[in-house]
C-alpha cells in the first residue's frame, strides 16, 4: 500500500515538473519560431518568461514583422512591451505603412504609440483622409452684410508631427480664422456669394497646418447664407446714440436757460424792491422839505400837475391797458 501511494507521489512530481518544464521552456513558440526563420532562442524565451514579458506576443510579433519584411529585433519589441507600449498595434502600424509607401520607422512608431495617441488608426488616416466639418462661421464683409459660411476640410495624419503636434480643434480654429479674415477683406458680400473658392484658395495657401498633426488637403465651402445686416445695424444704434446725446445736450442747455431765467427774474424783484424802497423815501423828504422851507405849497401843486399830465400821456400811449384797468 505504501509502494503503491509512493509510486502515484512520483507520477504527479513528474507531471508538474513536466508541465513546469514546458511552461519555463516554450518549445512549441520556440518550433513556430524556427518554421518561421525567425532567430529567437529558446535561452532568451525562458529569460523573457523570468522577465514577466510574454514570450507568446514577442514570438508572434517577430514572426509577423519578420513575413511583412520588416528588420526588427527581439530586443526592440520587448522594450517596447516593458514601457507599456502596445505591440500588436505598432507591429500593424508599420506593415501598413511599409505597404503604402509611408515613411515610417519602428522608433516613431513607438514614440507614437507612447504618446498616447493610436499609430494604427494614424497610418489608416494618412492612407485614408478624414473630412472635418466646421461649425457654421459669422463674418462681415466691408458693405456690412454678414455672411455664415461652412466649410469641409479635408485632412490626412501628418505621421512626423504626431507627437507634440496640435490636434482637430487647432485646425478648426485657423480655418475659422482664415474665413473670417477672407470674407472681411471682401469688397461687399456679392463677390463672396460670387466666388466663394476664393476663400477655399486664400485659406489654404496661409499654411493652417504648420505645428498640427494633419496636413490639409482641401478646404471646401459647403454652403454660405446671409445673415444679418451689420453695418445698418451698426448705423441705428450710433443714430439713437447720437440721438440721446444731443437730447442730453439739448436739456442741458434748457435747464441753463431756466435757471438764467430764474436769475434775472430774482435780479428784477431785488431791483423792483429796490424802486419801491426809494420810492417810500420820498414822502419822507418831502416831509422834511416842507419842514425845512425848501418846498412851497405851490411848488407841490405845481409837482402834482406835472405827474398828472404825465400819467395822462401814459395812458394815451398805451390804450389796450387803460382798457384793462
Amino acid at each position: 500500500m505504501g509502494s503503491e501511494v509512493q509510486v502515484i507521489l512520483i507520477i504527479v512530481g513528474a507531471v508538474v515538473a513536466l508541465f513546469l518544464l514546458l511552461y519555463l521552456l516554450p518549445v512549441n513558440l520556440w518550433f513556430t519560431a524556427q518554421l518561421s526563420n525567425v532567430k529567437i532562442s529558446l535561452l532568451n524565451l525562458v529569460l523573457m518568461r523570468l522577465r514577466k514579458v510574454p514570450p507568446a506576443l514577442i514570438s508572434n510579433a517577430m514572426i509577423i514583422s519578420t513575413k511583412a519584411g520588416l528588420r526588427i529585433t527581439t530586443n526592440e519589441i520587448e522594450t517596447h512591451y516593458l514601457a507599456g507600449g502596445n505591440v500588436n498595434k505598432v507591429i500593424k502600424a508599420l506593415i501598413s505603412a511599409d505597404k503604402a509607401n509611408i515613411p515610417l520607422d519602428f522608433k516613431l512608431a513607438t514614440a507614437i504609440d507612447l504618446a498616447g495617441r493610436d499609430v494604427f488608426d494614424a497610418v489608416q488616416l494618412s492612407v485614408n483622409p478624414n473630412v472635418i466639418n466646421t461649425p457654421p462661421v459669422a463674418a462681415v464683409a466691408k458693405d456690412g452684410i454678414q455672411l455664415i459660411a461652412k466649410a469641409r476640410v479635408t485632412v490626412r495624419a501628418n505621421i512626423n508631427q504626431l507627437v507634440g503636434g496640435a490636434g482637430e480643434e487647432t485646425i478648426l480654429a485657423r480655418v475659422g480664422e482664415g474665413i473670417v479674415t477672407t470674407i472681411g477683406s471682401s469688397i461687399d458680400h456679392k463677390h463672396v456669394l460670387e466666388n466663394p473658392d476664393n476663400i477655399s484658395k486664400t485659406v489654404l495657401s496661409k499654411g493652417l497646418d504648420s505645428g498640427t498633426a494633419f496636413e490639409i488637403l482641401s478646404i471646401d465651402i459647403a454652403d454660405i447664407d446671409i445673415g444679418e445686416n451689420v453695418g445698418a445695424k451698426l448705423q441705428t444704434d450710433q443714430a439713437e446714440a447720437d440721438l440721446k446725446v444731443a437730447n442730453a445736450r439739448a436739456e442741458e442747455r434748457r435747464a441753463m436757460a431756466v435757471a438764467n431765467e430764474q436769475e434775472m427774474r430774482a435780479k428784477a424783484q431785488e431791483a423792483r424792491a429796490k424802486v419801491i424802497e426809494a420810492e417810500a423815501q420820498v414822502p419822507m423828504a418831502m416831509a422834511e422839505a416842507f419842514r425845512s422851507g425848501n418846498l412851497g405849497i405851490m411848488d407841490y401843486y405845481k409837482m402834482q400837475n406835472i405827474q398828472a399830465d404825465t400819467d395822462m400821456r401814459t395812458s394815451i400811449s398805451k390804450p389796450g391797458e387803460s382798457n384793462k384797468k
